[in-house]
């Protein structure tokens, strides 16, 4: 039998800072062979970046501690322990014999370099080719990961391209090498439904070509059903399962596991709340299941109408954004980018508007001009009744104590210079409200807990946080003025499915106690149509559909929506 790619035979890691140790990997044994997909799953502090840093030595230690195991690779005939490699020996391995998708793209690549010059970099490294057939294989590369206009894309920055385009970057860079093991930390997390189809559709296509191995890193058990052989389950440092992956969706065994299965919004019907980690680790008597088919629940039930029409809170009409694309030498603009294209529809009182589409569709845009954080070409914006506009800047800020965002990357969102009690209580000294120091600080941890945070988190910094807990963070500050009208943009797409629904199940609750109407804006369809009331699908700054959740789920007119639709993982329905 032939030897196993990658082998880590009983790993101990912890973390020493300031004179304490912490455990991160408890005894973690994990073997790949060659041409075989073995997905890591767990939640955020599982241990599951860990363990795959580990495997190139991109933790600096300290702080980390290797304090037993080995992570055995094997090579063209030869095995070498990771472990004990000089930092040369390491140089010839990373990117060439193991390469790394890393979750977030916009931190891993550099701004100053183009998109192009960031993939030829990889190749001149590590292959003997001339800069003319680096640049060719880099326009292949960025064609196979299906990226529009390769050749024009090549001189791109990071800053100039949407996020799902800088993460089939990262992934062209990682195959420029054809790597002997790829690792894929949350590769497809932040992505569209159809992007993430095609890009988990092109890495099994490219490990069946060249048999390499793949670790596949993820928190979603329904992309895992779609691509993986093995499964390794993480929990808290510790592996709490192991199996195949028809094995783990039809009998699942640890409580964590029944946890990661059951929680995604599209197994439940619309509002219903979503089970979570704690609930199923808390059953002692076995009575909460995971769903025995693992397939998506649509509510036919109509909603319960009556005849009075909601009131408009919000009216936009014809409104265009447009960026300049192509400028003469003389600053005159020749053509735009049209990411908002003559867009007209109302918001109603108390309702949760679904904002989808593919990334550069234009969403986060209309949410930005929505509040004016982007200014509008053309068009207009009321609310209440004010064309926001026309709208004097002075007027305008009086309007922003009623109108907030929630951002998708929390962590960027957040000033790391102030204590998240400083970072919430920000907005009510800005717009003088609660002047009294003692009484700003009560309203601000009696916030912290209404998002389930605790008192004794007031003092501490942003990065002390999981993701989890900084989009709560996030939601409290938005919460601080207590607006009618929150536009929520992309606030659970890089979570953790459990988290996720923690988040969601938290928005709704919110939603009923303070009574805001929200624009939830998303990639995921199957999220959106579990907490709207109705949806508004975009694409290429059009508006493609709009309607009830469940009318445009079940019955999409455009194809496009079908299509967005289609790319959804459906359940978890494995063949044996």
């Amino acid at each position: 039998m032939s030897q196993p790619l990658l082998q880590i035979k009983n790993l101990n890691i912890s973390f020493e800072a300031n004179g304490s140790t912490s455990k991160a990997l408890t005894d973690i044994t994990i073997t790949v062979n060659k041409g075989e997909i073995v997905a890591i799953v767990g939640e955020s502090g599982s241990g599951k970046s860990v363990t795959s840093l580990s495997i190139l030595q991109l933790i600096p230690s300290p702080p980390i501690k290797y304090n037993s195991g080995e992570i055995l690779l094997t090579t063209n005939g030869e095995t070498v322990d990771i472990l004990q490699l000089s930092k040369d020996e390491l140089t010839k391995i990373r990117g060439n014999k193991v390469a790394m998708i890393f979750q977030e793209p916009m931190t891993s690549l550099n701004p100053v370099l183009t998109c192009g010059n960031q993939v030829m970099e990889a190749i001149l490294l590590h292959k003997n080719c001339s800069k003319k057939a680096a640049k060719a294989k880099t326009i292949a590369l960025f064609n196979q990961v299906q990226l529009p206009n390769a050749e024009a894309l090549f001189n791109c920055y990071p800053h100039q391209i949407s996020g799902g385009q800088k993460q089939r970057v990262m992934i062209a860079i990682a195959m420029s090498c054809q790597p002997d093991l790829l690792i894929c930390d949350e590769p497809t997390t932040a992505l569209d439904v159809t992007v993430q189809k095609n890009v988990l559709q092109l890495l099994k296509q490219l490990q069946q070509q060249t048999q390499m191995g793949i670790i596949f890193i993820t928190h979603d058990l329904g992309v895992v059903a779609e691509i993986a052989d093995k499964v390794v389950v993480l929990y808290k440092g510790n592996i709490v399962e192991e199996n195949t992956v028809a094995n783990i969706f039809s009998n699942a065994q640890h409580p964590y596991t029944k946890a990661l299965l059951a929680c995604r919004p599209i197994l439940h019907k619309k509002g219903e709340r979503l089970p979570v980690v704690s609930d199923f680790l808390q059953d002692t008597s076995n009575k909460l299941q995971v769903p025995s088919n693992l397939q998506p629940v649509i509510s036919n039930k109509q909603p319960a109408t009556n005849n009075l029409q909601p009131a408009t809170l919000l009216s936009v009409k014809n409104l265009k954004v447009y960026f300049p694309a192509k400028k003469t030498f003389l600053g005159k603009v020749l053509d735009y980018n049209k990411a908002v294209d003559d867009v007209s529809f109302d918001v109603y009182e108390g309702e949760t508007l679904g904002l989808v589409g593919e990334s550069g569709c234009g969403k986060s845009t209309l949410g930005r001009t929505l509040l004016r954080l982007i200014d509008a070409t053309n068009g207009s914006i009321t609310y209440k009744g004010e064309n926001l506009i026309a709208t004097t800047n002075g007027k305008l800020k009086t309007l922003r104590k009623d109108m907030q965002i929630i951002f998708q990357d929390p962590y960027s969102s957040l000033n790391p210079r102030l204590t998240i009690g400083e970072a919430i209580a920000e907005p009510l000294l800005v717009h003088h409200i609660i002047t009294n120091a003692k009484a700003r600080k009560e309203h601000v941890i009696e916030l912290l807990e209404k998002v389930s945070l605790q008192a004794n988190h007031y003092h501490r910094y942003p990065h002390e946080f999981s993701g989890g807990q900084r989009q709560r963070i996030v939601i409290a500050r938005a919460l601080a003025l207590q607006p009618s009208f929150i536009v929520c943009d992309e606030s659970v797409s890089a979570l953790d499915v459990s988290v996720q629904a923690q988040v969601l199940n938290l928005l709704n609750d919110l939603k009923k106690d303070f009574g805001f109407t929200a624009i939830f804006i998303s990639h995921d369809l199957s999220v959106v149509r579990y907490i709207s009331d109705r949806i508004m699908v975009m694409n290429k700054g059009k508006i493609e559909e709009i309607g009830t959740a469940e009318q445009v789920y079940l019955h999409p007119s455009s194809s496009y929506t079908k299509k967005l639709i289609a790319s959804i993982p459906k359940g978890y329905k494995v063949s044996a």
